[in-house]
């Protein structure tokens, strides 16, 4: 008895040790995915965010810009026109730590998505600040408020889909059992799995898991394949029939000659192919870090010769400011594609493997 709790601790060991580096992938740069956040959680995002949202709320309420195109008056009071100005510090310090933070760790390697967002929110929120304490110009706090909301959210989305995905995974993993019946010389002995090899003889009793690839040589019986077709319905299984690991014995035993052990068999492929697929940069996260790179080039450019350009034609003051704005609207012409990118890089999707063939495949496919 000893001796099997001691197998079953060190099996589950195994199975938790093959997807250690999956739980702990983080979305770097490095790794593939936009840098900054790989140690950030989806919890940490929607928290910021609604936070974020809360704060936003009287910054647009106050916003002049807003007032004007919307047609109304805001309340005024003593001390109303240092809202602005002091949840825009809160949001730049709260909301956007995140994409300051990632940028840091950007600068070190490669500049991408966060270095340009961090840029964003910066020159926004000190040319207001500065604004606010009394240089000429329009301060753009609802611009960095919005800003900063579009951008929580998006990686929210982004990390949930991250997190929903290992979650997948690490229950992928728990259904194969520690143990297999394994019959010899007409005796039945429960062994660990990691023990079973190829034409051993194993016996499926009702409502247990099926620990490895095979084919049913005796008895008949009815299995739950839905983990990895999707369907609910049990599916009738007769001598000759092949059964995959992972799977549920509904009905009668049965006795299943093993075809396929440990990585070959089609829920270990399953994983693998899935742990890729985290791992490996997706075209659309490719893309955003490309875009993202030469916009933050871009921005800095243009706006460091706009301020150039109109220094050589007016004060100082009105240089900054048109540098400000030309940022401001870069900026804000390149959220909305991020934010689909965000979008697009949290999707889930949906993957539906057929059962490999008892007679024409040894192995179930290397690719989707």
């Amino acid at each position: 008895m000893n001796h099997n709790q001691t197998s079953k601790k060190h099996d589950r060991k195994q199975q938790n040790h093959q997807h250690q580096h999956h739980n702990g992938h983080n979305h770097n740069g490095k790794s593939g995915g936009h840098s900054g956040h790989g140690h950030h959680s989806p919890e940490m995002f929607k928290n910021r965010f609604f936070i974020s949202l809360i704060l936003t709320l009287p910054v647009l309420y106050f916003s002049p810009q807003l007032q004007s195109w919307l047609g109304y008056e805001a309340i005024s009071f003593p001390g109303a026109g240092w809202i602005s100005p002091i949840l825009g510090i809160a949001l730049y310090f709260y909301g956007g730590w995140p994409f300051l933070k990632g940028a840091w760790n950007e600068f070190q390697s490669r500049i991408g998505m966060m270095t340009l967002i961090a840029l964003a929110i910066s020159v926004a929120f000190i040319y207001s600040l500065a604004v606010s304490l009394g240089l000429e110009g329009k301060p753009f706090y609802w611009e960095l408020a919005t800003l900063i909301d579009i951008m929580l959210l998006g990686h929210w989305v982004e990390m949930a889909s991250v997190q929903g995905a290992s979650k997948a995974l690490e229950e992928l993993s728990s259904l194969v059992p520690n143990e297999a019946h394994r019959i010899r010389d007409g005796e039945i002995e429960d062994v660990p799995v990691r023990e079973i090899e190829t034409d051993d003889l194993i016996l499926i009793r009702p409502g247990e898991q099926i620990p490895n690839d095979g084919e049913v040589v005796e008895g008949n019986t009815s299995v739950n394949e839905s983990f990895l077709t999707g369907e609910s319905k049990p599916v009738t299984k007769k001598v000759g029939d092949e059964v995959v690991a992972g799977s549920v014995n509904t009905e009668g035993s049965v006795k299943v000659r093993v075809t396929r052990v440990g990585d070959d068999t089609a829920i270990s492929q399953i994983m693998r192919l899935v742990e890729e697929a985290q791992s490996s940069r997706s075209r659309y996260q490719a893309l955003a870090d490309k875009v993202a790179y030469w916009l933050t080039i871009i921005a800095i450019s243009v706006g460091t010769l706009t301020f150039i350009v109109w220094l050589s034609l007016d004060d100082l003051v009105f240089a900054i400011n048109r540098a400000v704005t030309v940022l401001a609207v870069l900026k804000q012409i390149s959220s909305p594609n991020q934010a689909k990118t965000r979008f697009v890089s949290g999707k889930q999707v949906s993957i539906l493997v057929q059962p490999c063939h008892k007679t024409k495949r040894h192995g179930c496919p290397k690719s989707l």
